[in-house]
């Protein structure tokens, strides 16, 4: 391997994903690959570097016993070590599998059993105890490294410092050469909101098809700096590595601390940004505070006319440009938050509002939503710069990608990034594919222009003792949008009307109240009646959007907001119904007495 020698056309000869790095070293040489936070400041390494430390980790692990097709969990935080691990472990000939770093002991146990992982690597002597604590459960498990040091445990620097002094290249390269397009590469488990997780087989072929897509779809942020907090554990974060790698972009990895994300964007400026909903709501909430609501519209609606005949070619008459010229200095704000150099942000996972899709669109941040699953390895849909529609998740038929409905209004897809099945679970994989469609479990409609809209979830759709169906999601998001509000759960199955469990946002409730001479804590603030009557006008609010028979009749207001730690999200920050609705039964049950 050349460092510095470029040759831009070598990555998009790959047809393993294993491949990747060394050529991605080919395509980009010296160009900066990495940037990380250690000790307080940022460091960069090379696709050359990458490369390198790639090959002296694989020929670490092969060193250490691991043979091809061996499975080798990943327990940490996003991190460059991560990466680094996994595009080792795929060089040498294995399958990785990721685990959410907030995983608890009997989860992670599930999923090292469950996929016959012979080693794990852990980030540190805390994700350590967890797998202590179950180790007799895995028999199979061999080894345990660590990227931070740990006290006598062997860890991935000492992996690195023997593939560097016995380097295995062609060991390696016989190693990938064997490798076949459908040959597993990594298994992700879903995040189960429903039962125990799964592990979805992604094939070579499928991440060497969506870094492809990745390129078809002209994302040319992401030829910039992309700045990455998405969890590894995550299939949207997976793509976005991959992708970025693929098409010769810095991938910015955050410093650990989800709190220092606004800061850290500043300090990035990210070309690109990937993100949950709950991020880009937050930003709207802080910056639209203080906001008149008339004022707010108008410099929305404004700035949405001016961008769009810009973008057009089209002429701005001058009380336009000037009205435009006063608006902007709120999103000139907006644009400061984000660093300053941002092109485009892709919002997936979850839905998000639309009113906070206009209002980033007309502060020149354009956030786009995208559409995916772990089983079509991210992507399904997805709105770019040059064909998107806000309120829908993208087009159908991105670089060959098929969106179909069935009779029932589910989305179905099929494609090269369809997923190869569960893993060791042919009933399900059964259930899921089939004649080639990926059956996704989602509603949805698609318009003449072949945009897509969700409009909820098979398995959550309410439906009333009336018969009515109702798709909580719609209702659920409207509420959200208040700045007073972090989470809205709808309830009304074989009910006569629907009522909501609602959290309250301790980040803005707690000032709003102090300036009030309210209590402080959110459990008493639950109970006061001015607050009642704040989130009260809420729901009269997101009420008014909808037919009577998907309003909100009655709410309670949670004395806390929904959690990981009590199985009420998922590490994407999904909400798990069955639990919410398992453990506030009695609070539902209370509201219809």
């Amino acid at each position: 391997m050349t460092a510095g020698v470029a040759s831009p056309n070598a990555v998009k000869a790959v047809r393993r994903i294993a491949d990747l790095p060394f050529l991605a070293e080919q395509a980009y040489g010296d160009a900066v690959a990495w940037r990380f936070k250690q000790d307080g400041r940022w460091h960069r390494r090379s696709f050359a570097e990458v490369a390198e430390l790639v090959l002296d980790l694989a020929s670490g692990f092969v060193h250490a016993g691991l043979s091809t097709g061996d499975r080798v969990c990943v327990l940490a935080k996003t991190r460059w070590e991560w990466v680094a691990v996994e595009l080792a472990v795929l060089a040498a000939g294995g399958i990785v599998v990721p685990i959410y770093p907030s995983s608890t002991p009997e989860e992670i146990a599930w999923v090292v059993s469950d996929s016959g992982a012979v080693v794990v690597v852990a980030e540190d002597e805390a994700q350590c105890a967890k797998i202590d604590a179950v180790r007799g459960e895995l028999p199979e498990l061999r080894t345990v490294f660590t990227i931070d040091p740990a006290g006598d445990r062997p860890a991935v620097a000492q992996l690195q410092d023997t593939g560097r002094t016995a380097p295995l290249a062609a060991e390696l390269d016989s190693r990938r050469a064997a490798i076949r397009p459908d040959d597993p590469s990594l298994i992700i488990y879903t995040s189960g909101t429903t039962g125990p997780p799964k592990g979805c087989v992604l094939t070579n072929a499928n991440w060497v098809a969506l870094c492809r897509v990745a390129e078809e779809t002209r994302i040319d942020a992401m030829l910039g700096t992309t700045y990455l907090f998405l969890p590894l554990a995550h299939v949207f974060a997976q793509i976005v590595m991959f992708g970025t790698m693929y098409r010769g972009g810095e991938l910015a990895y955050f410093g650990g601390d989800m709190k220092a994300i606004v800061p850290e964007l500043a300090e990035v400026q990210p070309t690109y940004l990937p993100s949950v909903p709950r991020i880009f709501e937050k930003i709207y909430t802080v910056v639209t505070a203080s906001a008149d609501p008339a004022q707010l519209s108008q410099a929305v609606t404004l700035g949405l006319e001016v961008r769009r005949r810009r973008a057009a070619g089209e002429p701005v008459p001058p009380a336009m440009a000037a009205a435009f010229e006063q608006a902007d200095a709120l999103f000139a704000n907006v644009r400061a938050v984000f660093g300053g150099r941002l092109q485009q942000a892709l919002s997936g996972a979850a839905p998000i509002s639309p009113e906070v899709l206009r209002f980033f669109h007309a502060a020149g941040v354009p956030v786009l939503e995208g559409y995916g699953m772990t089983e079509s390895t991210a992507v399904g849909t997805i709105n770019t710069l040059d064909r998107f529609k806000l309120g829908s998740v993208g087009a159908t038929g991105i670089a060959g990608l098929e969106m179909s409905l069935g009779e029932d209004g589910e989305l179905l897809m099929r494609g090269p990034h369809v997923f190869a099945g569960y893993w060791r679970n042919p009933e399900a994989t059964a259930e899921t594919i089939q004649d080639g469609w990926l059956h996704t479990g989602d509603l949805g409609e698609i318009d003449a222009d072949g945009f897509v809209t969700i409009t909820g979830r098979k398995k959550d759709i309410i439906i009333t003792a009336g018969g009515k169906n109702i798709a909580p999601a719609n209702v659920e998001n409207a509420l959200r949008q208040s700045r007073w509000i972090s989470h809205a759960v709808l309830f009304g199955d074989r009910k006569p009307y629907c009522v909501a469990l609602i959290t309250l946002d301790a980040d803005e409730i707690v000032p709003w109240a102090a300036s009030r001479g309210l209590p402080a804590d959110i459990e008493s603030l639950v109970a006061h009646p001015d607050v009642r009557t704040l989130v009260q006008g809420v729901v009269d609010e997101a009420n008014s959007h909808f037919a009577s028979v998907s309003q909100v009749k009655k709410f309670v207001l949670l004395a806390r907001d929904l959690s990981q730690e009590e199985g009420e999200l998922t590490p994407t920050l999904k909400v798990k119904r069955t639990v919410v609705h398992r453990l506030h039964a009695g609070l539902y049950e209370d509201l219809y007495a």
